[in-house]
């Protein structure tokens, strides 16, 4: 064992060095500290796939970060397993006096730094976490009325007034570098060690596309223009900085701050409603009775409804681990509400094929799609496919990039008829519902 007492700081969705609250506050305060991250055999167990291109991107970062760290004369120890196993094997090897990490508001999440938590007073080990991935934690934008805000348009208003009062300054870890604990550079496993390999996707660039942010309200909508950042999966895993992030949306565009701030409109649905991951926010619509429809299932995941702008999306996210926003509202309408199958099928496709899957925004997505969230809008709203393309890709740009067969003798009829399955949502929910 290393007599040198250390401080880990963990990390999980934090993968960078710069403004990095629980890495700045753990140098500053706490030093020598050791970056350690945990490939969790929990999460990873349930991927599907084992050219997951998400566990690529992870992997990517980690090595940057250990080439980065190891230039710093330190590294980033990395483990595969539980991470409570692995917290425990890590007090044999060194001498730890403290763990500090960023918090995460997912229900497993949660769970799983409890247990670390608990074994840490066990051993008379500090846990110490930090907000870093979001502007706003679950009660930080309260309602005056209720517990928390159930409708986005109040809840950005007040998060809007309470954001002028805040600094968004980056945390700057520079100075205390220094204080990392200074050691040979750990192996880091390969990707067949964790049980994974190669992907063909292309793993987008960190980068803040000052273009795009700048002209997001005009083409935005637009599926065949490159009008999104495809910052997501740097979102997600906390490779760039929310902080940034949000003072570039200031700075830039409005939209896109206001996509910004769903994103955390989300979260703090998320963390204050856990039971939103297997139930409709609104109890009253788990009365729906969702057809059980496999093969009409398989259809929509494999881009072959006969409705060109649903195909198109399904085949883009297939291929890429990318489907633009406004085809996701498309898509899942058209699951929910065409085909009234359940979202939570959606919503594991999705969670099993985006790149930038991030659980809050996903789940808040389909429930607001499927008119099961919160919205003020339920299950009346039903996108038309063909309206949707008239508008937002009137020259079949983007459906000819992902269905070249479109308007052959190959492609498919249409699976169901618009106008019928327009009624028979509209029936079924309102049956539901006790609507009249």
């Amino acid at each position: 064992m290393s007599q040198t007492p250390i401080t880990i700081f963990w990390m999980r969705r934090d993968l960078r060095l710069e403004d990095n609250s629980g890495l700045y506050y753990a140098l500053r305060d706490a030093g020598p500290v050791l970056p350690i991250f945990i490939f969790d055999k929990v999460i990873l167990e349930k991927l599907e796939d084992n050219d997951d291109a998400r566990v690529n991107f992870l992997h990517q970062q980690i090595a940057s970060l250990h080439e980065q760290l190891g230039k710093l004369g330190s590294t980033v120890v990395v483990k595969h397993g539980i991470p409570l196993e692995i917290f425990q094997q890590l007090l044999d090897e060194y001498h730890v006096k403290a763990i500090y990490t960023n918090r995460d508001y997912e229900p497993y999440a949660q769970e799983r730094d409890t247990a670390v938590e608990g074994f840490c007073k066990e051993k008379g080990i500090e846990f110490l976490h930090f907000k870093d991935q979001v502007i706003f934690e679950k009660q930080e934008v309260k309602s005056d009325s209720s517990p928390f805000y159930k409708v986005f348009t109040p809840y950005k208003k007040k998060w809007l007034s309470k954001a002028a009062e805040t600094s968004l300054q980056p945390l700057d870890t520079g100075p205390y570098l220094k204080n990392l604990y200074k050691t040979e550079p750990a192996p880091l496993p390969s990707l067949t060690d964790l049980g994974f390999s190669a992907t063909n996707i292309e793993l987008p660039k960190a980068d803040f596309p000052e273009g795009i942010i700048k002209r997001y309200t005009e083409q935005r909508n637009f599926p065949a223009v490159r009008g999104t950042t495809r910052l997501g999966i740097h979102l997600r895993f906390g490779t760039i900085s929310i902080r940034q992030a949000v003072q570039e949306a200031f700075r830039l565009n409005d939209t896109w701050l206001s996509e910004l701030i769903w994103r955390e409109f989300y979260m703090m649905i998320l963390a204050n409603n856990p039971s939103v991951v297997t139930k409709a926010f609104k109890p009253e619509y788990d009365a729906i009775p969702w057809r059980q429809a496999p093969d009409d299932f398989e259809k929509w995941c494999t881009g072959q409804t006969g409705y060109p702008i649903v195909d198109a999306g399904m085949r883009e996210l297939k291929q890429t681990g990318f489907m633009h926003n406004r085809v996701r509202m498309v898509t899942a309408s058209f699951l929910t509400k065409h085909l009234l199958i359940d979202w939570r099928w959606g919503e594991a496709w999705f969670a099993r094929h985006l790149l930038d899957f991030e659980l809050a925004s996903n789940n808040g997505g389909w429930q607001w799609a499927a008119g099961t969230g919160t919205d003020a809008q339920p299950y009346f709203r039903i996108f038309n496919p063909y309206s949707q393309t008239e508008k937002f890709d009137p020259k079949g740009e983007y459906i000819r990039r992902w269905v070249p067969e479109f308007n052959s003798l190959t492609y498919p009829q249409p699976m169901v008829d618009h106008k019928m399955a327009r009624q028979r949502a509209l029936d079924t929910y309102k049956a539901a519902l006790g609507k009249t």
